[in-house]
């Protein structure tokens, strides 16, 4: 094992972690991968998330927490509250998202405005009420789940791959000016993942095929690796960068996408 990890020690054993959107998909994952590896996860959805697993092997948990990101009072509240009641944060994980496909010149005022207000607002609210406490201790992790569609065009996709761009370079330039404090901020963007988002573009059994094997008509590449994403493997690397691991990789931008972007 890596020498800064003690032998037989989960790497994350002891650290609290905040996930946001964590009652499904991607999101839940991650609250899984963070508590298999010790870590005492808060896992948050708009609804608190149900059937959070109990201690696992290597100490860690889930408690699941009602949190709206849209809400600046009630992110602020939940963080005070993991600060005062659990102990100090080590870890954030955005991973709260919407979609509202639809032609850009044709989305409507509310669709955009909710997609902004979740994929970007609703990061920027968890970094600011986050990054005082991490700062103050010198240490930290935040990584955001973006998109591979922050990176190239998509159809149909305008709003969703605009607020993603926006979160990712928001992540970014937040880890710029904490990097002298020594909290990274990196982002994992990744593709077509098998989540209820993406279960709901599909009109019929043939979707995950048509998905693999890519769209000229829509100018969308297939995935070359011909598997579409199980969310495991997007919560494997937010691990990976949110670990001791990942201690000198900050505003860095990573593509779990099965080459799809042929990145």
């Amino acid at each position: 094992m890596p020498d800064h990890i003690p032998d037989g020690r989960a790497e994350f054993a002891g650290r609290i972690a905040l996930v946001t959107g964590a009652a499904q998909g991607i999101g839940a994952a991650v609250a899984t991968a963070l508590a298999a590896e010790g870590a005492h996860v808060v896992a948050t959805d708009r609804a608190a998330p149900g059937d959070a697993p109990g201690v696992t092997e290597n100490g860690g948990t889930v408690t699941g927490r009602a949190m709206d990101v849209t809400d600046r009072s009630s992110v602020d509240t939940t963080v005070d509250w993991i600060e005062r009641e659990l102990g100090p944060l080590d870890v954030l994980v955005n991973v709260a998202g919407i979609l509202r496909p639809g032609p850009a010149a044709e989305l409507g005022d509310q669709d955009w405005a909710d997609t902004f207000a979740v994929n970007t607002t609703g990061v920027f609210h968890t970094c600011r009420a986050v990054a005082p406490h991490l700062t103050a201790r010198g240490a930290g992790a935040i990584v955001t789940v973006g998109s591979n569609a922050a990176g190239v065009p998509r159809s149909g996709m305008a709003a969703y791959a605009a607020s993603k761009a926006a979160a990712a370079m928001f992540t970014k330039c937040l880890g710029l000016e904490l990097a002298g404090s020594g909290v990274r901020c990196n982002v994992v963007a990744p593709g077509s993942t098998d989540t209820p988002m993406q279960r709901a573009l599909w009109t019929d059994d043939t979707a995950p095929a048509r998905v693999i094997a890519g769209d000229l008509d829509t100018y969308r590449t297939g995935i070359p690796l011909r598997r579409i994403a199980e969310p495991r493997d997007i919560a494997d690397a937010v691990v990976f960068l949110a670990s001791d691991r990942a201690r000198h990789i900050t505003m860095q931008e990573l593509y779990v996408d099965g080459g799809a972007t042929l990145r």
